[in-house]
């Protein structure tokens, strides 16, 4: 009796290993994502704060997996995940069953359902992340279409004129990326401004944002009331517009930039599509306009390292204590 209670206590406690990935997942998803909307450097280096900003949600993500593995299986001793992930490598498979619980027999419905709890959380990130990654290619092709309908090439531009009233410049990345110019801008714009906005598009090309975006995109929309995906929707767009800004005052002049995104803020562009203007135009005039001190370098190693330790984290518990493999 008394070891049959002790059995049943054992399926139903959770273990001491559960603590630290639920700690992590708390401290990543509510608190640090707080803290770095808030802080003053992310604007002063916004690639490497849209980094830190996908780093948070690839380490959240990895938390949860492995609290749910530690809630479903847990566990009163510490097991070895590396010796087993070793095994399997090295033998080809061979040798991954004298390490499970009693051989491959010994696997339960119980572990097999904590390893797909486990799973369910990144698989299912990355369907969704690729279905968008395809819906937005679809509608990007759409448009691609009809441009070649309405627009005309302009080979010395390196772009698509469109012929439109308004002041719009946009671009649309992907495989067969372009840029779009519409005919009102280039009647209202300068040389040196049109060049200007022409590097901040290419400039999204080249670093290919879209898949940043599309990432966080993709969070927000599998954890809608957690802080870290509503301000990583919101925080990683406007970074990567200020990174696009940052590559592009490397070919033009300040004045040249600011003032080409107020001639172009109120243009309007496909929701696949990067637009020059938008709605964080203004505060990005202002932060063209207003000279800053670049980031520290020993600001950036901090904000590298203790990202990198936030991200790494889950994985090294999960290598030092999975539950269901014995020592």
């Amino acid at each position: 009796m008394t070891e049959l209670l002790g059995h049943a206590s054992g399926l139903l406690v959770p273990g001491h290993h559960v603590l630290p990935p639920l700690a992590i997942a708390l401290v990543v998803g509510v608190l640090l994502p707080r803290a770095l909307a808030r802080s003053q450097w992310a604007h002063r280096a916004p690639r490497l704060a849209a980094t830190v900003w996908i780093l948070l949600g690839l380490s959240f993500i990895a938390s949860v997996s492995l609290t749910a593995l530690q809630l479903l299986l847990p566990t009163a001793g510490s097991h070895h995940l590396s010796r087993f992930t070793e095994a399997c490598v090295v033998s080809g498979g061979a040798q991954c069953g004298p390490l499970l619980p009693s051989g491959p027999a010994g696997v339960d419905t119980r572990v097999w359902a904590a390893l797909s709890a486990a799973a369910a959380v990144p698989s299912t990130f990355v369907v969704a992340f690729v279905r968008e990654l395809l819906s937005a290619r679809r509608q990007r092709v759409r448009h691609a279409d009809l441009l070649r309908l309405v627009g005309s090439r302009r080979p010395e531009l390196g772009a698509t004129v469109l012929e439109h009233d308004t002041p719009a410049v946009y671009c649309l990345p992907g495989r067969a990326p372009q840029v779009v110019v519409s005919s009102g801008a280039l009647q209202v714009l300068t040389g040196r401004q049109v060049t200007a906005v022409l590097e901040h598009e290419r400039a999204h090309i080249a670093g290919r944002h879209h898949l940043l975006v599309a990432a966080a995109g993709t969070f927000a929309a599998m954890f809608r009331r957690l802080p870290l995906a509503r301000l990583a929707h919101t925080e990683v767009a406007l970074l990567l517009e200020m990174a696009a800004d940052d590559r592009a005052l490397r070919r033009c002049s300040r004045d040249a930039l600011a003032t080409a995104l107020y001639a172009v803020a109120s243009g309007q562009a496909p929701d696949t599509a990067f637009a020059a203007g938008g709605p964080s135009a203004v505060l990005r005039m202002r932060r063209i306009l207003t000279p800053h001190a670049a980031c520290s370098p020993t600001l950036r190693t901090v904000c590298v390292a203790l990202t990198a330790a936030a991200a790494l984290t889950p994985l090294v518990l999960a290598c030092c204590s999975v539950p269901g493999i014995t020592d």
